[in-house]
């Protein structure tokens, strides 16, 4: 059923890098919902695996001295979406990754594998974007940290070197404290589907909760890695958003994401519809993040 040519079980994350330098060809394969599927399929059969499923250290997630969140690559789905931490700095990712699949791929996938696949439709990419997160990757040469933003290359490609293996995701304090949060996932289907389109939108607002002091929107399958709307985020810093003029400041931002996205048409759905659901998405996902943030009274719009 699964054409494997040899597995290889890493003991921690010193010995899977040498298991990878020692095997050059050899694939990383974690909870293993991405990677079996592909061999059945006969995509990567006669693969070499390297399993860091046993790696324990990389499970968990837990807050540092200096307020950085770190979220262990082998953490699974249903993990985050449960856990305090999540819960009470950036709720809105346990909600993304508990769109993901199914019961048992949230409760077997990884978030290091979902985004280590670099496929623009992942749940959390989105999502982690929009936060500005961190990847931390371990190698050779020791440990490196690039912005989630620089580790995505292409589609299906991220800068994950030879003989390296990612360790963790890292959100910084300033990335999250003040800030709050929607994702919003279009699929054909309510559940168990792959996006159409991904968006996810966080702001923080000023003291007075009547202006965006920051606002970060981010997409999936909206161009052919997930991507930030940067030119619609520069345009609602600093915004009113009182019940007098919070729809006119979302109709202004929610017409400027045409801007970044660049989105292509699929069997999925076209580029024009693409285009209109990124406006439509936008206005939703910014208007909750907004009442969450304690804007507008407070009162669930």
């Amino acid at each position: 059923m699964y054409d494997i040519k040899a597995l290889y079980e890493a003991e921690n994350v010193s010995h899977a890098i040498q298991l990878l330098a020692e095997h050059p060809q050899a694939q990383i394969i974690a909870g293993g919902s991405d990677v079996l599927v592909q061999i059945r399929e006969g995509k990567r059969a006669g693969a070499e695996l390297v399993s860091i499923y046993g790696l324990d250290d990389l499970r968990g997630i837990c807050l540092e001295e200096d307020g950085m969140l770190r979220i262990g690559s082998l953490t699974s789905f249903s993990h985050i979406t449960k856990d305090p931490l999540i819960q009470k700095y950036m709720p809105v990712l346990g909600e993304a990754v508990d769109m993901v699949g199914g019961p048992q791929i949230r409760n077997i996938g990884t978030i290091g594998g979902n985004t280590c696949n670099g496929v623009t439709s992942a749940d959390s990419a989105s999502t982690l974007f929009a936060w500005d997160a961190v990847i931390e990757l371990t190698g050779l040469e020791g440990i490196r940290r690039i912005p989630i933003q620089e580790f995505y290359i292409r589609a299906g490609k991220v800068d994950l070197r030879p003989a390296e293996i990612q360790t963790g995701i890292l959100l910084r304090r300033e990335s999250y404290e003040g800030y709050a949060g929607k994702y919003i996932k279009y699929a054909m289907r309510n559940a168990m589907d792959i996006a159409t389109l991904g968006c996810s939108v966080n702001v923080k607002l000023t003291d007075d909760k009547e202006r965006l002091e920051d606002v970060r929107i981010a997409y999936g399958v909206a161009g052919p890695i997930p991507l930030r709307a940067h030119h619609a985020e520069q345009i609602g810093r600093g915004k009113e958003v009182t019940k007098k003029t919070i729809d006119r400041t979302i109709e202004t931002i929610s017409e400027a994401v045409l801007e970044d996205v660049t989105p292509r048409d699929s069997w999925r759905a076209s580029k024009a519809f693409r285009e209109h659901i990124s406006k439509v998405l936008c206005k939703r996902a910014l208007k909750e993040a907004i009442v969450r943030a304690g804007g507008v009274g407070g009162e669930q719009v």
